[in-house]
């Protein structure tokens, strides 16, 4: 008869603080009362500080969040206390299994794992590419703002709030993070109610604007705050969504949780991290997967190819150096292909269509930029020079997205610079931008309507002015 293999080593907070993202795994960790749990998931590291994984803690399965910081027990209490404060105001939360100082430092809070567990993110991901203000999306979101009215009678605002912070087990939403959960058991005055629903909204797509009135009267009908003005919370997801904007293009562009960035005195490279591996043959020679890719432009100031990797093709656009003054003159700004990098995120955050941006680097020497490269997603859709007829106007869905698309882009005040048609995809059910080179959100009403007569002008001139399609247009987009 063999005999069981023996327990796995402990592992003190101090080494999980120095294994950065990717601690080994398994590992075990030992509670202050003598309990020890093995880890043997990860699901989320925020390096040095915080541990997020599945785990096995006396036979039963559980979520582990380890407190790994020096000065962890401030966090640690706080989850504690929101924990309680939502079980206190009839908030459904998981269960918690254990709450407790680590050995040797370090906290851990377990609670109960929920196999059948959906975020309302990853169930949102399958709703975004429905219309703004869709009744099937519509109907995702409302159980999330019944919660949320609820939370707010109660007293309490969650710091921290987006859609992966409500999860889906059987028919119940619970509320996860007690972390960022705060309250002072009062109702929340409008301001602060306002608040707290404008930064879960500005997380929608933008396009979700004009559907504000509609998710402000479901939570209304749940019983939230009866205060709350829809011009307030315009001005709220307004506020929060410049906020998180001017965050993301600065992460973007530094080693983080999202973005891993390698930056040398000659290369400056960034990847998005889910991507970092499949890319990696890529990454280090990308010349080479432009070689052997689908050639689709060669022109003199950039290549576009388009190049098989793990998971699905990538379409890789090479800025090139066609003489000496050219190269001269691009020394010292960011690359065309940095630019494209960050509006790509931009527009992203904003939910409006593009192919995804997976990687940008840059040839340097020291602060001097030379050749570049950005690999984005192969976005298989047909342009619009292909998928319209001049003779027609377009179907219920193009019409829709073209005009979504419009309005959205005319709200924020970003115009493209080069309205081709073929530079506009029509791929599952909407309307992509592609080509971001020139693409700018501008500060001023003036400078965007200067560039907005001239993105229009040019998405005109792809068809006959007097033609069906061309009078549609002429009616349908923003004014000029």
């Amino acid at each position: 008869m063999s005999e069981a293999p023996p327990p796995l080593p402990l592992t003190a907070a101090a080494a999980l603080r120095a294994a950065g993202r990717q601690p080994p795994l398994p590992f075990r960790v030992e509670l202050t009362d003598g309990r020890s749990l093995t880890v043997f998931r990860l699901l989320r590291v925020l390096p040095g500080k915080r541990i997020v994984g599945e785990a096995d803690f006396g036979g039963v399965r559980v979520l582990a969040k380890l407190f790994v910081a020096a000065g962890s027990e401030r966090h640690w209490r706080q989850e504690c206390r929101g924990i309680e404060a939502l079980r206190a105001a009839g908030i459904p939360t998981p269960d918690v299994c254990a709450a407790a100082p680590l050995a040797g430092g370090g906290h851990a809070v377990l609670t109960a794992f929920l196999p059948d567990a959906v975020s309302l993110a990853e169930r949102w991901r399958s709703v975004a590419a429905r219309p703004a203000g869709d009744a099937v999306a519509l109907a995702l979101l409302v159980p999330a703002l019944d919660v949320l009215a609820q939370m707010h009678r109660a007293g309490l605002a969650q710091g921290d709030l987006h859609l992966g912070n409500f999860l889906r087990s059987g028919e119940c939403l619970l509320v996860i993070d007690g972390d960022s959960v705060s309250g002072s058991g009062q109702a929340l005055t409008a301001a602060a109610a306002a608040a707290n629903l404008g930064m879960l909204l500005a997380q929608l797509p933008a396009a979700w604007d004009d559907s504000c009135a509609a998710l402000l009267a479901a939570y209304r009908a749940a019983g939230g705050v009866a205060d709350v003005g829809e011009a307030q919370l315009r001005a709220e997801i307004a506020r929060v969504r410049d906020w998180r904007l001017k965050d993301f293009l600065a992460k973007c562009v530094r080693d983080c949780s999202l973005f891993a960035v390698d930056k040398r005195a000659t290369r400056f490279s960034a990847v998005v991290r889910a991507a970092a591996d499949r890319l990696a043959p890529l990454l280090r020679d990308p010349d080479r997967a432009v070689d052997a890719g689908v050639r689709l432009k060669a022109g003199n100031t950039c290549t576009v190819a388009r190049a098989g990797a793990a998971g699905g093709d990538v379409v890789i656009k090479r800025y090139n150096l066609k003489s000496v003054g050219h190269a001269l003159s691009r020394l010292w700004r960011p690359s065309r292909a940095w630019h494209s990098w960050r509006e790509a995120h931009r527009l992203g955050l904003f939910g409006i269509p593009t192919p995804a941006p997976l990687a940008l680097i840059e040839e340097r020497l020291g602060p001097l930029r030379r050749r570049a490269w950005l690999v984005t997603e192969f976005c298989p859709g047909a342009n619009l020079a292909q998928h319209l007829s001049a003779d027609c106007e377009p179907g219920g869905a193009e019409a829709a997205a073209i005009a979504s698309l419009f309005s959205t882009l005319h709200r924020l005040r970003i115009s493209h610079g080069d309205l081709k048609a073929t530079n506009l995809l029509w791929h599952q059910g909407g309307v992509w931008l592609i080509d971001l080179d020139a693409c700018t959100q501008h500060r001023s009403d003036t400078a965007y309507r200067k560039a907005w007569r001239r993105d229009r002008a040019r998405l005109l001139r792809n068809w006959p002015e007097a033609s069906v399609l061309g009078r549609w247009l002429q009616r349908t987009l923003p004014p000029a």
